[in-house]
């Protein structure tokens, strides 16, 4: 049996403007699923949790999707060694294409 360990998480201040052209009915279940998801084991690649290639929008190392057709996007990097989660952006993609904080974000 694997042995988990939690994992701070730690929202990056522009995470704040991101959230705020998200409506707030979404709010909850996004900050329950980034809790659910990235407090125990945030290097695990899932289905919906993968490990990016550079470059990768703010220089997240990994990727969150969930919500209705895994439309809201988390980009986050993790530091093992402090057992911290970094939540970098957090957005919509609808589509083809990734809505962070008001502005298209290339893919």
């Amino acid at each position: 049996m694997t042995q988990e360990f939690i994992f701070s998480l730690i929202f990056a201040p522009e995470v704040i403007d991101h959230l705020r052209v998200i409506d707030k009915k979404y709010h909850n279940l996004i900050r329950e699923t980034i809790s659910q998801q990235l407090t125990y084991n945030p290097l695990d690649s899932t289905r919906n949790r993968k490990l990016l290639k550079p470059p990768a929008p703010f220089e997240a190392t990994w990727e969150l999707r969930f919500g209705s057709k895994n439309c809201f996007r988390v980009f986050y990097d993790v530091d093992e060694v402090e057992k911290i989660v970094l939540i970098l952006a957090i957005g919509v993609k609808n589509r083809n294409k990734l809505i962070i904080g008001g502005d298209e974000i290339g893919l």
